[in-house]
């Protein structure tokens, strides 16, 4: 089970920035934009977002991780959590 996060990136942050390369790498995280989501057979979520979109997939144990980070970035806006699979 994956927990995908649609991510609104707050106006003038660099969508780069929503997630270290060390929370990557630890979490194993996959950062992407909704063409590039359906491109990896992502299905059944929102169909765009525009360039201050992304989606973030991470391993369901992983998800409080995730959380936190996105509750203390100013560069995010506002999130959603969907789960797949």
């Amino acid at each position: 089970m994956l927990s995908v996060f649609e991510v609104h990136i707050a106006p003038g942050s660099d969508p780069d920035s929503i997630l270290s390369d060390n929370v990557k790498k630890e979490t194993q995280a996959q950062v992407m934009t909704f063409d590039e989501a359906r491109k990896v057979g992502f299905s059944g979520l929102p169909t765009s977002g525009g360039d201050n979109v992304r989606l973030i997939a991470v391993a369901k144990r992983d998800e409080p991780w995730i959380l936190r980070v996105l509750e203390n970035s100013d560069a995010v806006a506002g999130f959603k959590i969907h789960e797949v699979g």
